[in-house]
């Protein structure tokens, strides 16, 4: 998500209908789960440059195609949860205005702040949703492509700079330095050094 969690918790228990109706109203942007939600907070640029990457790519790819690219304003529903991914692609949705709950693809930014809740909570929600067949998470603060497929039994796969990654789903495929184009972790900036150093 372009939003990135924020330890404070509204211990207010909702239900989903107080919660959907309240959200809708409020200048932050909340997750719900299992009736308590959660504050959101600002990411970083190199956070905000990945999402950016992914949802122009999926965006452009998708046009006039069935499918749709939404980016971390749009919430998915995943059981008793909603979150607001980074960016998720639907081919198929019957959902309300403000949520999906049919996505083919989600993608996660990586952070210090979120990563525990996208590795367990998220990652087990996400992969109880039927329609769901590829969960992608991406570090910010150095280069790793983990994708987890459906029709490999959730396994992780990772890809690194050099390699090329196919989103399944849509048939999209991306350069791992496409993903982390304008980043500027280690890993990036040694890539273009050597690259620059490369005679051709």
């Amino acid at each position: 998500m372009l939003m990135v969690a924020n330890l404070t918790q509204d211990l207010t228990w909702l239900s989903e209908e107080s919660y959907l109706q309240a959200e809708a109203s409020r200048e932050i942007k909340h997750e719900y789960v299992a009736g308590a939600i959660y504050a959101m907070s600002g990411a970083s640029k190199d956070h905000q440059r990945i999402a950016g990457n992914i949802y122009a790519a999926m965006n452009g790819f998708l046009k006039q195609q069935p499918c749709e690219a939404f980016a971390s304003d749009v919430k998915v529903k995943a059981g008793k949860h909603f979150f607001y991914p980074d960016v998720m692609v639907v081919c198929e949705d019957n959902s309300k205005d403000h949520y999906v709950d049919s996505p083919v693809i989600i993608v996660e930014v990586l952070s210090k702040s979120t990563r525990r809740i996208d590795e367990t909570v998220k990652k087990q929600a996400y992969q109880n949703i039927p329609s769901l067949k590829e969960y992608v998470l991406i570090e910010q603060d150095f280069v790793d492509v983990e994708v987890c497929r459906r029709s490999e039994g959730w396994a992780s796969s990772h890809y690194f700079l050099g390699d090329t990654v196919l989103f399944e789903a849509i048939g999209l495929s991306m350069d791992v330095a496409d993903i982390y184009e304008r980043v500027k972790n280690e890993d990036m900036q040694a890539f273009l050094t050597n690259k620059q150093a490369i005679p051709y």
